[in-house]
């Protein structure tokens, strides 16, 4: 995916009505839903090698209402947008918009659209087919990646909403993705304290080593930065990347550009991964809220913790709910 949560695309303003009006909701009634382009002939050609198998088994599991020849067809295109979401993300989303054109009713085709749409920069698309995913099969799984499309589309005050309907019953991957893009949309509309704050909880602790804890100190870090707390900007870096094992993001050089040593720089890629301290349990991150009342920071409205995604720092890494691409084994879904 090339969407980024810290840095939202381009506006698309060239999407047309939705054909399908019953996608059409209250959460949305002054902008039609984009209408999916029609698939033209055969589609695209499945590339050499791509197989049926290849689909994860929840996958294969949500393709069983479909025929037989039909499901293993649409399979086939499910895993071949999986296989080129990020080298060629625009042939991964005319495989994607094949399959859900021959199995619209289906959440999983859904699903794997929307995220194809993501990752391809289609804000207006991947947002409608992840409204019509949770309207099909219930949960608040993509609300981040949702909320990160309201921000790339210039609605920063809906993806904050986004955020404060879903409430607090997410996974806890999730529900950090939501407050780095909540965080994201508070410094577009310029409140930059009120994005530190609503990152703050005790997940945010260098010595924790989550999953999900490079992004989240990526993005402390990125929003002090933005705040003019420059000295702390360094520091956060630094225990991000002390965190960041995979090398997803920038921030040793981030770090650095504000005015790290090399030696601090050098010392923070060196630090052994046992020097640091495990989570204990997920409940701490589902318990994370902001560490000041968000009505006490300058007229903030509901600054909280809560979707997906993408934000408040380029990290430089994919921000699709685990990175991966949809209707392959390592997908969501």
């Amino acid at each position: 995916m090339t969407g980024k949560r810290d840095e939202p695309a381009k506006n698309n303003t060239d999407d047309t009505e939705a054909t399908e009006a019953t996608e059409a909701t209250a959460e949305d009634t002054d902008q039609a839903e984009p209408e999916v382009a029609p698939v033209v002939g055969g589609g695209p050609r499945v590339p050499e090698g791509v197989e049926y198998s290849a689909l994860d088994v929840e996958a294969r599991a949500g393709l069983r209402s479909l025929p037989k020849s039909l499901a293993e067809l649409v399979g086939k295109h499910l895993v071949a947008a999986g296989m080129l979401i990020d080298e060629d993300p625009e042939a991964a989303l005319a495989h994607a918009r094949y399959a859900r054109e021959r199995a619209s009713r289906v959440a999983v085709v859904r699903e794997a659209a929307g995220l194809t749409a993501y990752h391809a920069g289609e804000w207006s698309e991947a947002l409608s087919e992840l409204r019509a995913v949770r309207r099909m099969s219930g949960g608040n799984t993509h609300i981040a990646v949702m909320a990160d499309c309201e921000r790339a589309l210039g609605r920063p005050e809906r993806a904050l909403d986004l955020a404060k309907d879903a409430g607090r019953d997410l996974p806890p991957d999730v529900a950090v993705e939501l407050r780095i893009v909540s965080a994201g949309a508070r410094r577009d509309m310029g409140q930059l304290e009120a994005a530190v704050v609503g990152l703050q909880g005790p997940d945010l602790d260098a010595k924790r080593r989550d999953p999900w804890s490079a992004r989240l100190f990526y993005a402390y870090a990125d929003n002090l930065a933005a705040a003019g707390r420059t000295e702390e900007a360094i520091q956060w870096f630094l225990n991000a990347a002390q965190a960041d094992d995979d090398e997803e993001t920038d921030a040793a050089e981030r770090a650095f550009e504000l005015g790290a040593d090399e030696s601090e720089v050098a010392a923070a890629l060196d630090e052994p991964a046992d020097s640091a301290e495990p989570a204990d349990s997920a409940e701490d991150t589902d318990d994370a809220e902001p560490t000041a009342d968000p009505e006490s920071t300058e007229d903030t409205d509901d600054v909280k913790p809560a979707e997906p995604a993408q934000d408040t720092g380029d990290t430089g890494a994919d921000t699709v709910e685990g990175g991966a691409a949809p209707g392959g084994k390592d997908s969501d879904g």
